[in-house]
């Protein structure tokens, strides 16, 4: 499917109004004018409503009035949806921004929500990457239906939104079709981040490299606000100009818009940062991000990229490293260590989250991984338990009787290794190389054991628990 006939067929999506934009639209933007508008709700003007074209950001007078001069290099203008509003889209697509164009005035209505959203919930979902209709058929019939079923959970009337923490696609972007009529079927607020895989090649440099994805989704940065947390999208992928050749890279423009967004939120919020390429080792200019974020206290970046799981803090931070709903790229039922195929789940209660891991298909309970060999003269016990933090507490029992805690170490889990090894299948793909990983947990045992008992407990409290007989 050529890229014109794509934009063309994502105009329907579930029976929804075009969510597209044309191709053509960039050209009839008009510079160096200034910009004014008016934020509403069904009371009248809005206040301290933030609007930002991604360069300046300024807020709403009392009346709901803004004024903005638009750079030069600006596409879009985007409103940083308030706490307490509804979240605008377009067949659950998140649509808060207007395409710059001939207009010189922007206006945006706001719907109040019906209850409070000082608690919500968010789902992370990272690299989907579906490449083939096989990989479409995969998403639709495991990854899908196990979020509606844990939306389901969440209770009725629960204020629940997703984001996207980047690879909706795996280069060939007319399959972001198929992931809007995925999130048409979940039912609820999807945000995106740009990821490695969604941009467009072999057109030039960074600038324009995500065209396709600015058509489709919008602005690939930007904030907006639910209870007591401000949510900020960024793009840490810069393009190098050559097929595939990226690194990880926040610009100097985001940056300085992220720093003049973060004036109007309050020190105490909690912040949530998505992106996709991890922070805390993966992009390069890491620190600067740091030193725009010191000052807030409560700070949690969520990424992808790695289709493995880490949870890391660095300097206060938390970043969660999601791992893919795809697992190993559709292969298999696992990511590269272990971790299974699933996604972020998170709770807020005003400034405090609360998080798990759901793996598809299995319980949220399901967060252990056991595994024993028969060694010389001895057993061995390894334990992968893919969301571990430093605060989680992992001990063992050997038949019944309390052994303390288990050593942890660094190593390949045990089914990533066997699915590598059976090579390519007759059908799908074969299981990539396995992932070491710091998330396993290790015990030798006398040659007679006959029942091992594994509990993990979370930073929260919760346990966790599996066993395993020899």
């Amino acid at each position: 499917m050529n890229r014109k006939s794509f934009l063309q067929s994502i105009g329907f999506i579930a029976g929804s109004a075009f969510i597209s934009l044309k191709s053509d639209a960039y050209s009839t933007l008009r510079r160096g004018q200034e910009i004014s508008g008016r934020v509403t709700d069904e009371t009248g003007g809005v206040a301290n409503v933030v609007i930002s074209d991604g360069y300046s950001v300024v807020s709403t007078d009392t009346k709901g009035r803004y004024k903005i001069s638009p750079d030069e290099k600006a596409n879009h203008l985007f409103m940083s949806t308030p706490s307490g509003y509804e979240f605008k889209t377009n067949a659950h697509i998140a649509r808060q921004y207007e395409l710059l164009g001939v207009r010189n005035q922007y206006d945006f209505k706001l719907n109040r929500l019906k209850k409070d959203d000082n608690k919500h919930h968010f789902i992370i979902w990272a690299d989907p990457q579906v490449r083939t209709k096989d990989d479409v058929r995969q998403m639709m019939e495991t990854s899908v239906p196990d979020t509606i079923e844990q939306i389901r959970a969440l209770g009725p009337g629960a204020l629940v939104h997703g984001i996207t923490v980047g690879d909706i696609a795996w280069d060939y972007l007319e399959f972001f079709e198929d992931y809007n009529k995925a999130v048409s079927q979940m039912g609820i607020p999807f945000f995106q981040a740009l990821g490695n895989h969604d941009m467009d090649y072999r057109q030039g440099g960074d600038e324009t490299s995500d065209k396709t994805f600015k058509e489709v989704f919008g602005p690939t940065y930007y904030s907006f606000n639910r209870g007591k947390v401000h949510y900020v999208i960024l793009d840490d992928v810069r393009y190098l100009g050559t097929e595939r050749d990226y690194d990880g890279y926040i610009t100097e423009a985001q940056l300085t818009w992220l720093e003049k967004d973060l004036k109007f939120v309050p020190k105490e919020n909690l912040v949530i940062v998505n992106l996709h390429i991890p922070v805390h080792n993966s992009v390069k200019n890491n620190a600067e991000l740091y030193k725009v974020l010191q000052g807030f206290k409560n700070v949690h970046i969520m990424s992808g990229h790695t289709h493995f799981n880490v949870n890391k803090i660095t300097d206060g931070i938390y970043e969660h490293n999601h791992g893919a709903v795809c697992g190993a790229w559709w292969a298999g039922n696992i990511c590269s260590d272990g971790t299974p195929r699933g996604y972020g789940v998170y709770h807020v209660d005003g400034t405090r989250l609360e998080w798990f891991y759901k793996p598809t298909g299995l319980p949220k309970e399901h967060q252990i991984s056991l595994y024993l060999d028969n060694l010389t003269n001895q057993k061995r016990l390894l334990a992968n338990i893919w969301n571990w933090d430093p605060e989680w507490k992992i001990e063992y029992s050997v038949d019944g009787k309390a052994m303390g805690t288990l050593e942890q170490q660094t190593g390949s889990d045990p089914e990533a290794i066997r699915l590598n090894g059976l090579g390519k299948p007759a059908k799908g793909r074969a299981f990539t190389k396995p992932t070491q990983t710091d998330h396993l947990f290790m015990a030798h045992l006398a040659p007679d054991v006959k029942v091992i008992k594994v509990t993990a407990t979370d930073r929260f409290g919760n346990r966790f628990s599996k066993q395993i007989s020899s």
